[in-house]
């Protein structure tokens, strides 16, 4: 099972980008997924999930209004839209298959599916 981030780079704060994450080896068609991020000095944390039929979403507050969570199940992908970036948004960021999560929660737990990550570094 494998999660390949790409679309990460070099930007400037308020620009976009749009993160995506391939999934090969199993269907997540029926999982949540997520995202994460992280930098050398914190922890690993949440940013976004979205349940198995892109039903329901959810945000870490940070990102709220700027980020926006999507999937096709058909290709076995989930993206990640970032708009107004700022530096404090540059990290690593991961996609996260089956995801411990559902509409309606306020916890995320991450599952056992990572990808390698992509780099995200917004300049001022």
């Amino acid at each position: 099972v494998q999660l390949q981030e790409s679309g990460g780079g070099l930007v400037q704060a308020g620009r976009s980008l749009r993160l995506s994450c391939a999934a090969s080896g199993r269907s997540f068609s029926d999982d949540s997924m997520a995202w994460f991020r992280q930098t050398p000095w914190k922890e690993r944390e949440f940013v976004a999930a979205i349940d198995w039929d892109g039903g329901s979403t959810y945000y870490t507050d940070s990102v709220k209004g700027r980020f926006i969570i999507s999937r096709d199940n058909a290709k076995n992908k989930v993206f990640l839209q970032m708009n107004s970036l700022s530096p404090e948004d540059t990290a690593v960021y991961f996609c996260n298959g089956d995801t411990l999560w559902k509409s309606g929660l306020t916890t995320v737990l991450a599952g056992a599916y990572w990808g390698q990550g992509t780099q995200v570094t917004v300049s001022s």
